[in-house]
C-alpha cells in the first residue's frame, strides 16, 4: 500500500474535521494529481487549494467519501440537485482532469471529438466544439 493511501485510510478512520483535512494536505501549489493547464485555462479567482463546501465536504483532496456528503446519506428523499454546481468541483484538482480527453483539452488545446460524447441522446461536446471554431 502506498504511503499516501495509508495516510488517507488513517485520516478516514480518525474522522478529522474538514479543516484538519485541508491542513494535512499541505501546500496547495504542490499536488501530484494536477495537470499542466495551458495559460488560457489558468487564472481568475479560482481556488488553488482544497476548500470546504456548504455541506462541510472537502473538495480538492482527491477523496470522494466524506461523512458530510449527501452521497453518504442518500435516500429516496434526497434531491440530486443539491450536488450540482461549482461547490462540488475543484477547478484544478478534480479527478476527471486525469482522463486522456481532458488532458488533451487542457494541456494541448485539442478539441473533443464531435458527435455524441458520453451521453446517449445529446451532443455534449457541441458548445466546446463551437468555441474552438471561433
Amino acid at each position: 500500500m502506498s504511503k499516501r493511501k495509508s495516510e488517507n485510510n488513517t485520516r478516514k478512520n480518525q474522522k478529522e474535521s474538514p479543516e484538519d483535512v485541508i491542513r494535512a494536505l499541505g501546500d496547495p501549489r504542490l499536488d501530484p494529481y494536477e495537470i499542466n493547464f495551458l495559460p488560457q485555462y489558468r487564472g481568475g479567482n479560482k481556488p488553488m487549494g482544497a476548500f470546504i463546501n456548504s455541506y462541510g465536504v472537502v473538495i480538492g483532496d482527491h477523496e470522494y467519501e466524506s461523512p458530510s456528503s449527501p452521497l453518504e446519506r442518500w435516500s429516496k428523499e434526497t434531491d440530486p440537485n443539491i450536488m450540482t454546481g461549482s461547490e462540488w468541483v475543484h477547478p484544478y484538482k478534480d479527478i476527471g482532469f486525469r482522463t486522456a480527453e481532458n488532458r488533451d483539452r487542457f494541456e494541448q488545446g485539442k478539441a473533443g471529438k464531435s458527435g455524441i460524447f458520453m451521453h446517449p441522446t445529446a451532443d455534449a461536446a457541441y458548445k466546446d466544439q463551437q468555441q474552438d471554431e471561433k
